[in-house]
């Protein structure tokens, strides 16, 4: 992944955000969205752009075009840069491969611990029944 590439293919287009703010909502258009054309980027390998199809399938269109908004500020500018951000952290977060786990063997000691839990608990419960005469 090369960032200085994918920030490059970025497209931006102002639209007038919603929700309250008076007669600036009317007048100022601060909202910013963001579209990436994951498809033909040339800042992914194809291995790395078909593992974003699968991770990220939900935030993709049809086309596989990625589209980040943000209203967050009154400045466009700086809603800009909170786009830019989210953007990054979910191609890198679409990128992580998890590790594999490991099984691992449950100790002799855990089991006893356990199974002496299990003894105590039906003791337990043993006494709350009524006497048998």
């Amino acid at each position: 992944m090369d960032k200085a590439i994918l920030l490059s293919e970025l497209k931006f287009k102002a639209v007038r955000s919603s929700g309250a703010g008076g007669q600036n909502v009317n007048k100022v258009s601060s909202k910013v969205v963001l579209s990436f054309d994951l498809a033909n980027s040339l800042g992914l390998t194809q291995e790395e752009k078909e593992l974003l199809q699968i991770k990220i399938a939900n935030k993709l269109t049809q086309e596989y075009v990625l589209i980040v908004t943000s209203e967050e500020d009154r400045s466009q500018f700086k809603n800009k840069g909170i786009a830019i951000k989210k953007f990054l952290t979910i191609i890198e977060n679409g990128l992580k491969v998890p590790k594999e786990r490991k099984e691992v063997k449950v100790s002799r000691r855990a089991k006893e611990k356990r199974l002496n839990a299990k003894k105590v608990m039906s003791v337990l419960k043993q006494n709350r029944k009524k006497p048998n005469f």
